[in-house]
């Protein structure tokens, strides 16, 4: 049988493995940070008459430029973007791997923040881009003097700054969005997936994006929008951004079907919407809870929360699992993340970790 080794592939794929989380049917899933509440049943009836509305002229390709979607996502963004400022594509990893092939490739570098979003060094070794760690500190944290000392010792052409930060939750303070952008020569990337499930207070790096060519944020609709098996991702940013990312986007991209559906979800925005703030009042039962269990736990400001210390997260993770709870290790020692679901699956994961420790 043919194997990986006995194919011509790139010296820098070796050795790797895809990006991924255990699919397993348990009955409490809270390992990929899904929004746990199904698309209301009215959301769901206008999408299903948005997607057979298309069905019959599906002959013929979609509007490529997608720009009544783009015009309804500015619309719900406000800060006065417009339909200019965004660009969507099929999730925000298609978003990112759009800007490396824009604005990275081989002979430039790409600097992150780890622990942070896994797929930001996958995205950037497909693309040829060399990846840079400045790293985070024991807290989980960025500060602005690491932040602008990395930027100038590497002086990369995209800087990845996640905030909410997947897997921690911590969110980052806008003097640390400013300083990068101050010190790099070339893009910065604010990943903020998970913004709607920010604390009071936490501000957006979307507010800074007037008189900042340089600056971009991404967003999904998959978290808050409960729209995650539809990939519906998009970016902010100045005009002649997205004018670069459509050099780099293959033709057609974004279906019919997927906008027809993206633009009834957000025609119901506040319906969808509703359900984030359940998810807060979860994740913060998470946190009191398993600081009481005695527990390190980082603070959120996502829909999902980091907590251990483990001497064996795995065996954590497995006991946990064999009381039907799904929780993800993301391959930080003695970590382990899990996402803030419905009420009984929060009580159902908090029960079995008080029997598991």
């Amino acid at each position: 049988m043919t194997s990986l080794d006995d194919l011509p592939l790139r010296d820098e794929l070796r050795g790797m493995s895809p990006y991924g989380a255990p699919q397993l049917d348990v009955p409490v899933r809270l390992n990929t940070n899904e929004n746990s509440y199904p698309v209301p049943e009215d959301v769901a009836v206008a999408m299903e008459k948005a997607l057979a509305a298309q069905v019959r002229d599906l002959n013929r390709y979609p509007d490529r430029d997608s720009v009544a979607l783009r015009t309804d996502l500015a619309a719900c963004l406000g800060h006065r973007l417009t339909a200019a400022n965004l660009w969507a594509a099929n999730g925000s990893n298609e978003i990112q791997q759009q800007l490396l092939q824009a604005f990275g490739g081989p002979g430039r570098t790409a600097l992150g923040f780890t622990p942070s979003y896994s797929m930001h060094p996958l995205l950037s070794t497909g693309t040829g881009t060399a990846w840079l760690d400045g790293r985070r500190d024991e807290h989980f944290e960025v500060p602005v003097a690491h932040a602008v000392e990395q930027v100038d010792k590497h002086q990369p052409d995209l800087v990845f700054l996640c905030s909410p930060n997947n897997p921690t939750g911590t969110a980052l303070s806008l003097s640390i969005v400013e300083a990068a952008v101050d010190a790099a020569p070339g893009m910065v990337v604010v990943d903020e997936a998970y913004a709607e499930f920010r604390r009071p207070g936490t501000p957006s790096a979307l507010s800074l994006l007037p008189g900042r060519e340089r600056l971009v944020v991404t967003r999904t609709m998959s978290k808050a929008f409960a729209f995650a098996g539809a990939r519906v991702g998009y970016l902010a940013a100045d005009p002649a951004v997205v004018d670069a990312v459509q050099l780099v986007r293959l033709p057609y991209h974004l279906s019919a079907l997927t906008q027809a559906a993206a633009r009834a979800a957000l025609a119901h925005r506040e319906a969808l919407l509703a359900t984030v703030e359940a998810i807060k009042v979860q994740r913060d039962r998470i946190v009191e809870t398993l600081r009481g269990y005695g527990l390190m736990v980082a603070d959120s400001d996502a829909n999902f929360v980091l907590f251990g210390r483990f001497p064996d997260q795995k065996a954590v993770w497995q006991a946990l699992l064999d009381r039907d709870v799904l929780v993800r290790d993301v391959g930080l020692p003695g970590w382990l993340r899990v996402t803030a679901g419905t009420p009984d699956e929060t009580s159902s994961f908090l029960d079995a970790m008080r029997e598991s420790t």
